[in-house]
Protein backbone atom coordinates (compact mmCIF):
# COMPACT_ATOMS: atom_id res chain seq x y z
CA UNK A 1 0.00 0.00 0.00
CA UNK A 2 1.26 3.56 -0.18
CA UNK A 3 0.63 6.58 1.82
CA UNK A 4 0.23 9.82 0.38
CA UNK A 5 1.08 12.69 2.73
CA UNK A 6 0.37 16.49 2.34
CA UNK A 7 2.27 18.50 4.95
CA UNK A 8 0.65 22.00 5.08
CA UNK A 9 1.56 24.90 7.16
CA UNK A 10 -1.31 27.15 7.42
CA UNK A 11 -1.68 31.02 8.64
CA UNK A 12 -3.04 30.87 12.53
CA UNK A 13 -5.51 33.73 11.33
CA UNK A 14 -7.76 30.94 8.95
CA UNK A 15 -6.25 27.92 10.76
CA UNK A 16 -9.29 26.91 12.64
CA UNK A 17 -11.73 27.55 9.53
CA UNK A 18 -9.58 25.83 7.11
CA UNK A 19 -9.43 22.67 9.40
CA UNK A 20 -13.09 22.41 9.17
CA UNK A 21 -13.08 23.03 5.86
CA UNK A 22 -10.52 20.23 5.34
CA UNK A 23 -12.61 18.04 7.13
CA UNK A 24 -16.16 18.80 5.31
CA UNK A 25 -15.23 19.38 2.27
CA UNK A 26 -11.64 18.65 0.96
CA UNK A 27 -11.34 15.11 2.42
CA UNK A 28 -14.34 14.15 1.11
CA UNK A 29 -14.13 15.42 -2.53
CA UNK A 30 -10.83 13.49 -1.83
CA UNK A 31 -12.03 10.66 -0.98
CA UNK A 32 -14.83 10.62 -3.23
CA UNK A 33 -12.75 9.90 -6.22
CA UNK A 34 -12.44 6.43 -5.20
CA UNK A 35 -8.89 5.62 -5.49
CA UNK A 36 -8.27 6.09 -1.11
CA UNK A 37 -9.04 3.68 1.35
CA UNK A 38 -8.46 5.66 3.90
CA UNK A 39 -7.16 8.64 5.67
CA UNK A 40 -6.08 11.00 8.94
CA UNK A 41 -5.00 14.60 9.90
CA UNK A 42 -2.41 14.90 12.37
CA UNK A 43 -1.44 18.09 13.66
CA UNK A 44 2.59 18.63 14.76
CA UNK A 45 3.03 19.19 18.64
CA UNK A 46 6.07 20.77 18.93
CA UNK A 47 5.89 23.15 16.38
CA UNK A 48 8.25 26.71 16.18
CA UNK A 49 5.91 29.45 16.78
CA UNK A 50 6.05 30.90 13.07
CA UNK A 51 2.33 32.50 12.76
CA UNK A 52 1.22 29.04 11.02
CA UNK A 53 0.06 25.63 12.26
CA UNK A 54 1.23 22.23 10.62
CA UNK A 55 -0.80 19.90 9.42
CA UNK A 56 0.12 16.21 7.79
CA UNK A 57 -3.00 15.32 5.82
CA UNK A 58 -2.39 11.19 4.66
CA UNK A 59 -4.24 8.92 2.11
CA UNK A 60 -3.48 5.29 1.72
CA UNK A 61 -3.94 3.77 -1.50
CA UNK A 62 -3.83 0.67 -2.86
CA UNK A 63 -1.31 1.10 -5.54
CA UNK A 64 1.27 3.34 -6.68
CA UNK A 65 -1.11 3.46 -10.28
CA UNK A 66 -3.98 4.29 -8.36
CA UNK A 67 -2.21 7.67 -6.98
CA UNK A 68 -0.90 8.28 -10.61
CA UNK A 69 -4.24 8.00 -11.51
CA UNK A 70 -5.50 10.22 -9.50
CA UNK A 71 -3.05 12.80 -9.36
CA UNK A 72 -3.72 13.08 -12.92
CA UNK A 73 -7.52 12.69 -13.66
CA UNK A 74 -9.02 14.28 -10.42
CA UNK A 75 -5.77 16.18 -7.93
CA UNK A 76 -5.75 19.50 -10.74
CA UNK A 77 -9.38 20.45 -10.04
CA UNK A 78 -9.39 19.41 -6.31
CA UNK A 79 -6.07 21.23 -5.61
CA UNK A 80 -7.13 24.58 -7.29
CA UNK A 81 -9.73 25.08 -5.18
CA UNK A 82 -7.98 24.74 -2.00
CA UNK A 83 -5.47 27.57 -3.65
CA UNK A 84 -7.79 29.28 -4.35
CA UNK A 85 -9.67 29.25 -0.95
CA UNK A 86 -6.71 29.82 0.47
CA UNK A 87 -4.07 31.38 -1.75
CA UNK A 88 -0.88 33.12 -0.02
CA UNK A 89 -1.98 31.65 3.43
CA UNK A 90 0.07 28.38 3.48
CA UNK A 91 3.14 26.02 2.77
CA UNK A 92 2.32 22.56 1.64
CA UNK A 93 4.66 19.74 0.59
CA UNK A 94 3.67 16.36 -0.45
CA UNK A 95 5.66 12.83 -0.08
CA UNK A 96 5.27 9.56 -1.11
CA UNK A 97 5.57 6.63 1.25
CA UNK A 98 5.85 2.97 1.03
CA UNK A 99 3.51 0.73 3.46
CA UNK A 100 6.37 -1.95 4.92
CA UNK A 101 4.39 -2.95 8.39
CA UNK A 102 1.01 -2.15 10.14
CA UNK A 103 0.60 -2.65 13.85
CA UNK A 104 3.32 -4.08 13.92
CA UNK A 105 4.54 -5.74 17.33
CA UNK A 106 7.55 -6.33 19.54
CA UNK A 107 8.31 -10.44 19.83
CA UNK A 108 10.69 -11.36 23.38
CA UNK A 109 13.62 -12.44 21.54
CA UNK A 110 14.83 -14.39 24.63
Amino acid sequence: MILYNETINIDNTVAEEWLQWVKAVHIPDVMRTGYFLRNQICRLMDEVDNGGTTYAVQYTCRSLEDLEEYQRDHAPQIQERHMKRYEGKYVIFSSLLEVVGIDVERKNEY
